[in-house]
C-alpha cells in the first residue's frame, strides 16, 4: 500500500464509508495519515461518586440500583437509572439510545465514563459509556486518540482505519537533511506519525507534535524562500504614476488619512513605479482603514489603462465593495463591475465578454474571479482581501491571469512582527497601526453567564435606539460532547427575551451559501436587528448601526479571533460595546479575558497571546482567520516557527534543491501553499 492509494484500500473501507471519509476530505492514505487527532483521551482510575465535580470527565465504578426509566424529551428518548458506590449516588441519563433500558440491569455493575454537568441543584453523569472492568483497564493511563469526524463515522472507525494506514503504508525516505533533524532535535518522520496518532506517553506525543509541526513550517518557508528568489525576475512591465483622478480620490475622503495610511500610500506608489514588480502586504488593525488603500491602487491600475481587480472571501463583502466603488470611482470615468458567483450563466457570459474586451477597469469578486473562464487584459494589479482567507495558491493563481501582475494583500489579523517577518517572507510589508481619529473607543467588559438577562436588556435599549447588535455562540447545535451555548436554541431563547417588535435571525456556516448572502445583506441593510451567529460574521459586511457585540463562551475563542469579531462594531459615529460572557472558572481562562477588557489594540493583544500560549497547550485554542496549518500553530509554536525558518534559509544549494524535489513530489503540507 502506497500513501498515493485511494482510501478504499484500506481493509473496511468500501464505496460507501469512502464517500463518508471524502466529507472530510479524506482521499487517499496518505491523507489519512494527516487526519491528527483533536485531541487524546486519558483513562484514569475511577473516582469516588462523592469527590466528582461539575465541568469534567470522570469514571465511576458502579452498580445500578434499580431499572432504567425511558421518557422523552423534545423529541429524544431518554434512558436514565441511578448508579450507587460506598461514597454516593448520581444519576445516569442517555439520549436516543432506547436499547440499553434492557442493558441496565438493576445490581449489576459497571464503569461508566461521562461528563459530569450541574441540572438544577443535582450532578448528574449525561451520555457516559459503559465498560466492563477488563475492558477498562486495558485502556487505564494509555492516550486514546479523538478525530475530528463527520456523520456516519465513529471515533473507532477512524482509529482502525488510521491503525491499518500505519501498518500497511509506504514510509518514503525522511527528506529533511540530518544535519537539521540533529541540530533541532527531532525524531524521524516515520516516528512521528505513529506516535502522534497512537502515542506510547504523552512526552512522544509532544515529540510527534513539533516534528510534524517543524515539518509544515519548514516546508512552507522553503515554497516562501522559492518564491522570493523568483520573484526578483519578475521586471515590471506596468509602471504606473499617480494621475489627476488619483489626487482627486484622496482629496474627496471625508476624512484624513492616518500617518500609517499615508506612508503605505507612498510605499504603495513607489512599488508600482518601480524595477521590480510589487508584492505588498498591508497588515493593519481591524478598523485602520486598509480598504481605501486598496482603492487608491486600483484607482491607479485603471487611470494608467490596465484592469485591476479585488478579491472578498465572501460574496456579501465583495458586493460592499462593489457599492463603494462604484459610487467613488464613476464619477472619475472607471468603470467598476462586481462578479459574484450568485449570477446566472448568461449574466456571468456576458461579464466575461466585458472583461477580455476592457469594457470594465476595476473587477471585484470572490474566487469567481480566478475561474478558466475569465480572461482579462492588461491586468495590472490584484488585491486580496482578508489575506488569511486565502491560500498562497490561491493568490497566484488570482495573479497568474496576467503576466508582471502587481499584487496587493490585506490583512486585519495583527501577528506580532517576529512572526510576521516568516510568515509572509515572499511579501513585503506596510504597516498600518493607528485607527482613524473619529472612530470611538469599543467599550468592553468580560461578565459571567448571570449577566445574561443584563445585557438582553441593555441590548433591546440600544435597539430601542435605533442600533442592531451582534450575538456570537461557538456552536450550531447542541454537543453532548461539550456544553456550550448554540445558534439554534439561543436564537429562539433570545426572541423570548426581547420585546416582540425586535427581528432576531440566526447565521452559521451549515447554511447555503445564498442564505448566508441574504440573512447578512438583511442585516446590512437593517431589517435585521440582532444576528446571532457563530464566527462566519468575523469576515463580514461593513455595518456601521450595529454597537453591540456580545460573545458566548468567549473564553472558546482564541484572543485574535477574539478581537477580530470585536471589530465587527465601532465602525460607526455611536458609540459600541463589547460583552464577553465566560462561563469558565478556570484562572488561565481569565487571564486571557482580562487582555480583552483592557485593550482595544489587536497588536498589543496579539504580542500577550503570544505570551500566554505554552507549549503544554498541545492543542490549545486554536485560531480562525491565521495562516492555519494543519497541526501547526503560530502562537503556540513560534519558536518552532522561527527554528524551522532559519532552518530553510540555512539550507546548501544541494540541501535546498534535493529538499524542493521531493515537495514537488508530494502535497504540501500548508494548506494554503
Amino acid at each position: 500500500m502506497q500513501q498515493c492509494d485511494p482510501v478504499n484500500c484500506i481493509r473496511g473501507i468500501g464505496e460507501k464509508t469512502a464517500k463518508t471519509f471524502a466529507k472530510l476530505n479524506i482521499l487517499t492514505v496518505r491523507d489519512l495519515l494527516h487526519h491528527y487527532p483533536r485531541d487524546y483521551e486519558v483513562f484514569t482510575l475511577p473516582t469516588p461518586i462523592a469527590r466528582l465535580r461539575e465541568g469534567g470527565v470522570a469514571a465511576i465504578e458502579a452498580g445500578i440500583t434499580a431499572y432504567a426509566e425511558v421518557s422523552r424529551q423534545k423529541g429524544l428518548v431518554v434512558v436514565s437509572c441511578n448508579v450507587q458506590d460506598a461514597s454516593g449516588t448520581i444519576r445516569l441519563t442517555w439520549f436516543n439510545q432506547a436499547y440499553l433500558k434492557n442493558v441496565l440491569k438493576r445490581g449489576t455493575h459497571y464503569i461508566f465514563r461521562g461528563r459530569v454537568v450541574r441540572k438544577g441543584s443535582t450532578l448528574v453523569m449525561d451520555q457516559p459509556k459503559i465498560y466492563k472492568k477488563e475492558e477498562y483497564r486495558i485502556r487505564l493511563n494509555v492516550l486514546q486518540p479523538v478525530y475530528p469526524l463527520t456523520a456516519g463515522l465513529t471515533n473507532h472507525a477512524m482509529q482502525k482505519a488510521v491503525d491499518q494506514a500505519l501498518c500497511l503504508a509506504g514510509f518514503p525516505n525522511d527528506y529533511l537533511p540530518r544535519r537539521i533533524a540533529r541540530e533541532n532535535k527531532l525524531i524521524s518522520q516515520k516516528a512521528a506519525f505513529f506516535e502522534i496518532h497512537f502515542p506510547k506517553s504523552r512526552e512522544t506525543m509532544l515529540e510527534a507534535r513539533k516534528r510534524i509541526v517543524f515539518d509544515e513550517f519548514f516546508t512552507f518557508a522553503v515554497r516562501l524562500r522559492q518564491r522570493k528568489e523568483n520573484r526578483h525576475l519578475e521586471e515590471n512591465h506596468y509602471k504606473l504614476s499617480e494621475t489627476q483622478e488619483c489626487r482627486t480620490f484622496l482629496k474627496s475622503l471625508p476624512y484624513q488619512l492616518t500617518k500609517g495610511q499615508e506612508d503605505a500610500l507612498t510605499e504603495i506608489r513607489q512599488d508600482v513605479a518601480g524595477e521590480y514588480v510589487m508584492n505588498r502586504l498591508i497588515q493593519g488593525d481591524v478598523g485602520s482603514g486598509k480598504t481605501v488603500l486598496a482603492e487608491y491602487a486600483l484607482l491607479l491600475a485603471a487611470t494608467n489603462g490596465c484592469q485591476g481587480c479585488i478579491m472578498a472571501p465572501t460574496e456579501v463583502l465583495a458586493r460592499q465593495h462593489y457599492e463603494v466603488m462604484q459610487a467613488a470611482f464613476k464619477p472619475l470615468g472607471v468603470e467598476v463591475m462586481l462578479l459574484a458567483g450568485s449570477m446566472t450563466p448568461k449574466q456571468k457570459k456576458e461579464a466575461y465578454r466585458r472583461i477580455a474586451e476592457h469594457e470594465v477597469d476595476v473587477i471585484v469578486g470572490t474566487h469567481t474571479l480566478i475561474q478558466e473562464k475569465v480572461v482579462y487584459d492588461r491586468l495590472a494589479l490584484v488585491v486580496t482581501d482578508e489575506q488569511h482567507r486565502f491560500g498562497v495558491k490561491q493568490r497566484e493563481n488570482l495573479a497568474g491571469k496576467g503576466e508582471y501582475v502587481h499584487v496587493l494583500v490585506m490583512s486585519a489579523t495583527p501577528i506580532p512582527r517576529t512572526l510576521a517577518i516568516v510568515l509572509y517572507g515572499d511579501l513585503d510589508v506596510s504597516l498600518v497601526k493607528e485607527l482613524p481619529a473619529e472612530r470611538l473607543p469599543i467599550k468592553n467588559c468580560v461578565v459571567d453567564t448571570t449577566y445574561r438577562p443584563t445585557a438582553f436588556r441593555f441590548i433591546a435599549r440600544q435597539v430601542s435606539e435605533g442600533r442592531q447588535a451582534y450575538v456570537i455562540c461557538p456552536m450550531v447545535e447542541e454537543s453532548e460532547e461539550v456544553e456550550a451555548e448554540n445558534v439554534t436554541e439561543y436564537t429562539a431563547r433570545l426572541r423570548g427575551e426581547l420585546p416582540g417588535s425586535v427581528v432576531v435571525e440566526a447565521l452559521h456556516g451549515k447554511m447555503k451559501p445564498a442564505d448566508k448572502n441574504e440573512r447578512m445583506e438583511r442585516f446590512a441593510s437593517g431589517e435585521i436587528q440582532v444576528l446571532v451567529s457563530t464566527t462566519v460574521v468575523e469576515v463580514g459586511v461593513n455595518v456601521p448601526n450595529a454597537s453591540v457585540m456580545m460573545i458566548e463562551d468567549a473564553e472558546r475563542f482564541g484572543l485574535a479571533q477574539l478581537h477580530q469579531l470585536r471589530g465587527r462594531v465601532g465602525r460607526g459615529a455611536h458609540q459600541s460595546y463589547c460583552i464577553f460572557v465566560s462561563g469558565s472558572q478556570d484562572e488561565k481562562a481569565k487571564e486571557r479575558l482580562s487582555v480583552m477588557n483592557r485593550s482595544n489594540d489587536g497588536f498589543y493583544i496579539a504580542g500577550e497571546d503570544l505570551k500566554l500560549r505554552g507549549p503544554g497547550d498541545v492543542f490549545g485554542v486554536r485560531q480562525s482567520g491565521e495562516l492555519q496549518f494543519e497541526l501547526g500553530d503560530i502562537y503556540q509554536d513560534a519558536e518552532v516557527l522561527a527554528a524551522a525558518d532559519a532552518a530553510a534559509k540555512s539550507l546548501t544549494k544541494e540541501e535546498y534543491e534535493q529538499v524542493l524535489a521531493v515537495l514537488w513530489q508530494t502535497e504540501p503540507v500548508h494548506k494554503s501553499v
